[in-house]
């Protein structure tokens, strides 16, 4: 080989050298700060609506032949023969009870439909859904707030609309109760009908559970389940891993809900703006809401959250 071409090979050599180790330290940092941390869950719901109820009169037909008034303080075609001078005219103890009867009926019908009452229970077949996700930062010293997640998530009962709104209660409480760590915070609601909102909703909940390596702790439709997340595993073989790695620097607490109707939280610029949305949340009720989630990360035990994961995994959120 030429000294002349030696010299041109050289430099290039220890350029590529040189990008290699750049891009290896580079790539191995990335992986570092986007592997995704043990996360738990809660969640259930349905999106389909109850279906309509229409109150149905009863009737009793007599071995005679005749009728008698509908269930419900109704009249039937026959009760009106007597006052228009049928079936043996207006007079006597029969035709008093029923004027009585028909008075009655129009009394309480009156009434039900001034006070916006109906018999028949129906709903539009494809409503206006709001889907809501409100994300909190918090910081690690909020220790208490993991350990009452998981206690909610033990012990919820996700398959009732009582219980989803119990539980999204509970952790907007969890959350409110924290105020001295909360850091970072974002989210937002979006419109939908009923027949996409299920989709719009799954998404925002895949988003946010691809954040996690696994899930250790979950309870969707009262399936609960829990499991040991590599990280302790590795923490028992080794425990002065644990110790040399110290406690998480943030937790991240996400609350999904899709309600009936519109139901938008605040644009969140600060403590006062999440303050409003949390009580928001939490005061859903349980007819409102069709579907709910809560998530959060770290949930294992000696599991850690570094601020380069906040920054790659939740680049939206705002200081407050």
């Amino acid at each position: 080989m030429s000294k002349k071409l030696e010299r041109f090979l050289k430099p290039l050599f220890k350029t590529a050298v040189i990008l290699s180790l750049v891009l290896t330290l580079a790539f191995s940092h990335a992986n570092d700060a986007l592997a995704a941390r043990s996360g738990g869950r809660i969640g259930g719901g349905s999106f389909r609506m109850p279906s309509s109820r229409t109150y149905t009169p009863r009737t009793n037909m007599p071995s005679s032949g005749g009728y008698y008034a509908p269930y419900g303080g109704g009249f039937g075609f026959p009760f009106l023969l007597p006052l228009w001078g049928f079936g043996g005219g207006f007079g006597g103890l029969f035709g008093i009870l029923i004027f009585f009867a028909m008075a009655n009926f129009l009394v309480q019908t009156f009434r039900r439909v001034t006070s916006g009452e109906t018999e028949e229970v129906s709903y539009s077949s494809n409503p206006s859904v709001s889907v809501t996700r409100l994300q909190v930062g918090l910081l690690a010293q909020a220790r208490d707030l993991q350990p009452e997640l998981n206690r909610i998530a033990e012990t919820a009962d996700t398959n009732s609309p009582a219980g989803r709104s119990e539980v999204l209660q509970e952790a907007s409480l969890a959350l409110l109760r924290h105020p001295e760590y909360w850091v970072y915070a974002g989210g937002g609601t979006q419109q939908a009908k009923l027949n996409s909102a299920e989709s719009q909703f799954n998404r925002l909940s895949l988003a946010e559970r691809s954040k996690f390596s696994e899930e250790t702790l979950s309870n969707v439709n009262n399936q609960l389940k829990a499991v040991l997340s590599q990280e302790a595993l590795a923490g028992e073989d080794n425990p002065t891993r644990l110790i040399s790695e110290g406690p998480g620097e943030y937790i991240i607490v996400t609350l999904l809900a899709a309600t009936l109707g519109k139901c938008e939280i605040p644009a969140i610029n600060n403590a006062d703006d999440l303050r409003q949305a949390l009580r928001q949340i939490g005061s859903l009720g349980g007819e409102q809401l069709l579907a709910i989630e809560i998530l959060w990360t770290p949930q294992a035990e000696g599991d850690t959250l570094t601020s380069d994961d906040l920054f790659a995994e939740y680049p939206d959120l705002k200081l407050v």
